[in-house]
């Protein structure tokens, strides 16, 4: 039987297996997004390494990278999704 922990991605629960990074558990949203362009596209963890910075996202406060970081129990991960 495998463990989850439980997240909220943009304010919605979710369960993930332990383990998982971030950037896995945004795959598993609707979107799969960490942010938006400039220009308004939508962008998504890319390299897997910390190399491109596409999947930046909030977590718990703190800016950090999706792909470098792995899920804990009560982790809050804010996306920068919306537009203002």
């Amino acid at each position: 039987m495998t463990s989850t922990v439980h997240i909220h991605i943009d304010g919605q629960a979710l369960a993930v297996p332990t383990g998982s990074s971030v950037a896995a558990a945004l795959a598993a949203t609707p979107t799969g997004c960490a942010r938006l362009s400039v220009s308004g596209e939508p962008r998504a963890p890319f390299c897997g390494m910390g190399i491109c910075h596409e999947c930046r996202v909030t977590i718990d406060g703190r800016r950090q990278l999706a792909c470098q970081t792995v899920c804990r129990d009560g982790m809050r991960i804010d996306t920068a999704t919306q537009r203002p």
